[in-house]
């Protein structure tokens, strides 16, 4: 048991899995930031330009029983299709991954660019082709490379 406790601590406390658990606890709490600021500050200008339409409201009744608010049908555990909140889910996602696109794309411009150094040329001192300078043969003519021609 002390055995796959001692797993579990170095698993836990790996740093990429902290840092994966960090995330999720930012993106929650992004995730919140973006929904109020849909449903608070973009859906109701959207709703005026569409004529006073309140998308949270938006439902469709599976029942005969008579509703006029979304709140109404819940309390009264009306089966409905609620797709005005999908529409504000769905500009929620479009919302949060348009910022997270320009957020990783800020930081990709900040990151420095890690260029490879070319590896020193060295040319086969019989062929004149380029050989890797730890090469004892010339993969092109195949004569021993001397030592002393790095």
């Amino acid at each position: 048991m002390s055995s796959f406790l001692k797993d579990f601590k170095a698993f836990a406390l790996r740093g990429n899995v902290v840092d994966m658990a960090v995330g999720v606890i930012i993106g929650g709490a992004f995730g919140k930031i973006v929904a109020s600021f849909v449903s608070d500050i973009i859906m109701p200008p959207i709703g005026m330009i569409l004529g006073g339409v309140d998308f949270s409201n938006l439902f469709i009744n599976l029942s005969s029983k008579k509703v006029d608010t979304l709140a109404e049908a819940t309390a009264a555990k009306v089966p409905v299709i609620a797709y005005g909140k999908f529409i504000t889910t769905v500009i929620d996602f479009l919302i949060m991954a348009f910022v997270i696109f320009l957020m990783i794309s800020l930081l990709n411009r900040f990151k420095k660019e890690e260029k490879e150094e070319p590896a020193p040329e060295t040319l086969c001192p019989f062929c004149k082709m380029p050989i890797d300078p730890a090469a004892t043969k010339c993969p092109h003519c195949t004569s021993d490379i001397p030592k002393d021609s790095h």
